[in-house]
Formats: structure tokens, sequence, C-alpha cells
């Protein structure tokens, strides 16, 4: 049900519970480890999220409650390489700690932020045990924190998530990236899958986003050196990121992580507060997928333009060159990858994968090998 009160803010600050994120500093102060913004609050504030808030000394976090609920392939997170033509059920709460004027999920992501947003985000009561029950009624075998910053709901993300792992459930978060040390460690025994939005790479830009592109691209780094599965995605948007300088940044920077990495190039539509360039073209996903595999990443995928990008939605095998897995958007038309290999050359092929005996296997990047 949908919880009342008098305001958004009232109710989300009943809807909290003390965070495990943080430190408590002199003066009444704390120190937040949940996002790279790593605020310093003071008594009776909030966080730059606007949900993480000082109470007389005490950080109190969001709990109890979700802004949304998706069920969806898991293609459409994106993730490729993960339980392809599986559902994944997911959730979000209030708040982020960036302010894109593009934001697609404004709704939620910019409550407490933006009035227009306030006005539509209802927070809905729900357990972790509701939540994962849910999951399995809907025979979903994933569940992802998304819709919001997950970062910054991490204490609510792992309750949900440890009653995942009771009934064997994959796990994933759809982030900004703009990570901690701290944070990463203290997800890390309930966090499989990992989709990161690399917005760009310009300082300048990530700045207006509220963002540090640095912090970025350690939390990548970060990511794949602790064993989460990482996918990458670029909204490629007209004239803020389109750039071949740009998407050539980027690629060789995803590259020098590993050139298994999955690049998802995606195509910008007029959203939120960006309504002056124009929606991307086909041709500059095909421009920018061109500009990654040159650059040595052997998955790049153009996506958001079903039908309209050849074959570049499907994964080939980087050895011998066959197609394994063929999509059209997020639908699944053929999965050729056996006990996560190749079936023609046998190659390993990196991804998080179900067996023929419905076990997991996961081919993560950092041991990968041709066998």
């Amino acid at each position: 049900m949908a919880y009342a009160s008098s305001s958004l803010k009232e109710t989300l600050s009943l809807l909290s519970k003390e965070g495990e994120l943080y430190e408590k500093l002199p003066d009444g102060k704390v120190i937040c480890f949940a996002c790279g913004h790593r605020c310093k609050i003071l008594k009776g504030l909030p966080g730059i999220c606007k949900v993480r808030f000082n109470q007389n000394g005490t950080l109190y976090v969001p709990f109890g409650y979700v802004g949304a609920i998706q069920l969806d392939p898991i293609e459409k997170k994106p993730f490729f390489h993960a339980l392809p033509g599986n559902k994944a059920l997911s959730f979000g709460m209030l708040g982020c700690d960036y302010h894109c004027s593009y934001c697609q999920n404004w709704v939620t992501s910019q409550a407490l932020r933006d009035p227009a947003a306030d006005a539509v985000a209802k927070p809905i009561l729900i357990t972790p045990r509701e939540f994962i029950n849910l999951a399995l009624k809907q025979e979903a075998k994933v569940v992802t924190s998304t819709y919001n910053e997950p970062l910054i709901t991490s204490e609510w993300a792992v309750e949900i998530f440890k009653e995942a792992k009771k009934e064997g459930l994959v796990t994933s978060y759809v982030s900004n990236g703009n990570g901690t040390p701290e944070v990463l460690e203290y997800i890390k025994p309930y966090v499989d899958l990992y989709k990161v939005d690399l917005k760009g790479f310009q300082d300048k830009n990530y700045r207006k986003l509220g963002g540090k592109l640095e912090t970025v691209k350690t939390t990548i780094q970060k990511l794949v050196e602790k064993g989460f599965w990482v996918e990458v995605v670029t909204l490629v948007i007209p004239g803020f990121n389109d750039s071949e300088e740009e998407l050539r940044n980027i690629a060789r920077f995803l590259k020098g992580v590993s050139p298994y990495l999955p690049w998802h190039v995606t195509a910008f539509h007029k959203d939120y507060k960006m309504t002056d360039p124009e929606d991307t073209r086909a041709e500059t996903l095909m421009k920018a997928t061109s500009i990654g595999l040159e650059e040595g990443l052997f998955f790049v995928y153009p996506g958001n333009l079903p039908n309209e990008v050849k074959e570049y939605e499907n994964t080939v095998c980087p050895f011998c060159k066959e197609t394994l897995i063929r999509r059209i958007g997020y639908k699944i038309l053929e999965n050729r990858i056996q006990d996560g290999c190749c079936p023609d050359c046998h190659a390993i092929i990196p991804g998080v994968w179900l067996k023929k005996d419905g076990t997991l296997l996961k081919n993560l990047l950092k041991n990968q090998a041709h066998e």
C-alpha cells in the first residue's frame, strides 16, 4: 500500500532507520560513506542525496519501502552477459546523489529535489520477504536495485538481497558508479551484477551532473578487481558526449580495465529537462560501436534502437567470431552458449550463465582465457 503523510519529506523520515555506512564525528556531525560525495552532515540536515539525514548525531537512511516495482527482461537493465532471457524484478527507492537534466527515472530519483517529482513519487510499504516472495511468484531469477541510485540506499538493498540469497536468486545494482571503498566492501557479499553508467569522459560535464569522473573510473576498476560481474553503459547524447575523441577515450579506458568488459552505447531521447539535443541516431551508435571495437573491446552493444543497428545487438565469440546470442532489443532469439563456453571453439565467454544442470557459472573478467 502507498504510505500517506502530510509531506513526502515527513513520510520518508518515518521510513528510515540508523544507517551502517557512516561514522560519528565531534559536535554531532556524521560522515556518510554511501557514495563518493562522502558528505559531512550537520545535525538536522540531509546529505546531497536528500534521503540520508543526521538526526541528533545519528545517520538515518531509507528503509522499509519501495518507490517502484517492475518486472523486466534482464536485457533491459541492461545486462547482456548475465542469465540471458531471464526476468529481473526491479525495485527502487527515492533520491539520488546526482541531478542529471536528462534523468529517465526522475520521478523516483529526483524526489525531494524536484517538486514535480514529489507530487507523484509515493513510497509503498513492503518487507524484504514480501518482495522476494513476489520475485519467486513472478519466476524472476534476478532482483535489481534501480530507478534511483542504489548506493545511497544500500542498507535496504542488502536486507532484500539477504533474503534473495536464501532462495538462490542473483542480485544486481544499476548505478551511476559514484562509489566509495566502504560501500563496495559493504555490498560485495550480496551483489552479483553491477551495471555502471559512465556518462562521458569530461570531468567538467560530470560536475554539471553532480559527480566526478575520476570517482566513477575508480569504481569501475575496483568493481572488476573485487569480482563483481560488471557491464558499462554510456548514453550517447548529441553535443554532450558524442565526439569521436570522447568516445575513443572511454573505449581506451575500458579496454585498460578489461577488453572483455561489455560496453553498451545507448540512444538518448528527449526527457525530463533536457529537450534541446536531437534524439540519438542509429548512425551515431554505429560509429560508437566501431570505435569501441577498433580500440580493442570485444563486446560493444548499441542499444535502445532495436532493428536499426544490424547484427551488433548479438554476442559474438571474440576468438572464432561465431554468433553466440542473437537478440532484437530485449528479446533473445537464440542462445548457443554452453556451460559458459562457445560451442564451436570452446573459448570461455565472460559473464554469469546458467549451466545445463541449472547451476550458476561465473566467468569473471579477471579470469579470462581461451581453453
